[in-house]
């Protein structure tokens, strides 16, 4: 499970140090793509492909379907950490996700994110209040978490 925020710089060569408690995990292997609010997202091998199932799972005949397919296929790179725990961003992600050389790194559970460090600050912002806020459930199929 990947958990916490880190901040590495992206050096000349688009390369990051990938944080310590993530290098287990990402060490043999990775797949960065393109996330949604412009962020990549970082997976083990075998966690990529089980987002490639449940992508390949919908029907192809449906537009959004078939965009997202494209969309998060096309963009993936697999790569391997060096042994140093640096990771290369392609240029073409790099571009996606506006990366220059201040990075939030964070951990959401089955996947990193990586973002641009302004992007990420603007949007934690935005989503503190909104989530301090949070009175009910939000999860699909549960029933509503009471707090207290």
């Amino acid at each position: 499970m990947f958990l916490g925020s880190h901040f590495p710089k992206v050096d000349d060569k688009g390369r990051f140090v990938l944080p310590a408690k993530f290098r287990e995990e990402l060490g043999d292997g990775l797949v960065i793509s393109k996330g949604q609010e412009r962020c990549l997202v970082i997976y083990t091998v075998e966690g990529f492909q089980q987002e490639a199932q449940v992508a390949m799972s919908g029907p192809s005949t449906l537009k959004g379907i078939r965009d997202f397919q494209r969309m998060f296929a096309a963009g993936a790179s697999q790569e391997v950490p060096d042994a140093q725990g640096r990771v290369t961003i392609p240029q073409v992600l790099r571009n996606y996700a506006g990366l220059d050389k201040e990075i939030a790194v964070i951990g959401a559970f089955n996947r990193v994110e990586v973002w641009d460090l302004a992007a990420w600050e603007a949007y934690q912002s935005t989503q503190d209040d909104q989530f301090a806020q949070m009175d009910q459930e939000i999860f699909p199929g549960g029933t509503p978490r009471q707090q207290g």
